[in-house]
C-alpha cells in the first residue's frame, strides 16, 4: 500500500475569471479548478487547502498551497503535469515536498500583498483587469506619509469588510509604502496576516488622501476610533495580488523581497 505524503504548491493565477480562491456552491473558483486537475491526475478525489482566501477578481503571485496524495508522480514533477491540464489563467510554479504537519494557512508567519493603480485620465486597455483606474492625479508623496500609521501591532477592526465575523483583528503591519512608476501607483504592505478586504479599504482609503477627498490622519483617526467611516471606500478588487506568503523557514527573506519589490515595480 502507498504511503501517503504531503506535497507544496506555489500557485499563479489571474483570478479575472473566477469567484475568488475558495471553492463555491454555484461559481467557478481557482481552488475548484486546481482540486480538479490533481484529482484527474491522480486518480484520486484531492482536496487542496489554501494560504490566502482570495476574492473574486483577486490575482496571486504566490498562493501556498498544500494536500496529501499516494501518488507515484515525484513531488518536483507536478507542477509540470498539472500546467498541462489546468486553464492558462492558473499556472503551479514550483511543487515541492512538504512536512508531514505542514500547513499552508495555519503556518504562514506573512504575507505581501500588491496593490496596482493606473493614474492617468483614461483607463488602459491593457492594464484593465490588473490595475484600478484612478483618473485624478495622486499625489504618492501625501499617500506615503499616511501608510505609515499602519505600520506596528494595532486593532484593525475598521478595515475589515462589513460582516466579517473573525473574532481577533488584531494584526502586525511590518511595512507599508506607496511608490510611483511612470503611471504607475504601488502599494505594498508586509504584515503577519490580513483582515478581509482589509488591504483594498486601505488602497481606497490612500486613493481618497492622495486626490484630496480626506485629510491627511485618517488612518490614525481610524486606529484611535476603530470607526470604518473615517476610512474611504473599497478599491476594486482587481488591483490586488497576493504576491508571496512566508513561512518559519522563510521568513527571513521577507525584507529583501518587499525591497525587490519597491525597486523593480512590477
Amino acid at each position: 500500500m502507498a504511503v501517503t505524503r504531503r506535497v507544496k504548491l506555489i500557485v499563479e493565477y489571474d483570478g479575472t475569471n473566477y469567484a475568488g480562491w475558495q471553492r463555491q456552491i454555484n461559481a467557478m473558483s481557482v481552488q475548484q479548478k486546481l482540486e480538479e486537475a490533481i484529482s484527474k491526475l491522480t486518480k484520486t478525489n484531492v482536496t487542496v487547502t489554501g494560504s490566502s482566501r482570495t476574492d473574486a477578481g483577486v490575482h496571486a503571485m504566490g498562493q501556498t498551497v498544500h494536500f496529501d496524495t499516494a501518488s507515484g508522480i515525484p513531488d518536483e514533477k507536478f507542477s509540470y503535469a498539472l500546467n498541462t491540464m489546468l486553464p492558462v489563467d492558473i499556472r503551479v510554479r514550483r511543487s515541492m515536498p512538504a512536512e508531514a504537519d505542514f500547513h499552508a494557512r495555519f503556518q504562514a508567519k506573512g504575507k505581501i500583498y500588491r496593490y496596482l493603480i493606473h493614474n492617468t485620465p483614461h483607463a488602459s486597455a491593457i492594464w484593465r483587469n490588473h490595475r484600478a483606474h484612478v483618473m485624478y492625479e495622486l499625489d504618492v508623496e501625501k499617500m506615503n506619509r499616511e501608510v505609515q500609521a499602519m505600520t506596528g501591532t494595532h486593532d484593525f477592526a475598521p478595515f475589515a469588510a462589513s460582516g466579517s465575523i473573525v473574532k481577533d483583528t488584531v494584526r502586525t503591519i511590518y511595512d507599508a509604502r506607496v511608490v510611483r512608476r511612470g503611471d504607475m501607483v504601488m502599494l505594498l504592505v508586509h504584515g503577519n496576516g490580513f483582515l478581509y478586504n482589509m488591504v483594498r479599504i486601505l488602497a481606497g482609503t490612500l486613493i481618497s488622501v492622495g486626490t484630496g477627498k480626506l485629510e491627511e490622519g485618517a488612518i490614525a483617526r481610524a486606529l484611535a476610533s476603530l470607526s470604518r467611516l473615517d476610512l474611504g471606500v473599497t478599491a476594486p478588487a482587481h488591483g490586488l495580488t497576493l504576491m508571496r506568503v512566508f513561512y518559519a523557514y522563510d521568513e527571513h527573506e521577507a525584507g529583501e523581497y518587499f525591497e525587490k519589490l519597491i525597486r523593480d515595480g512590477e
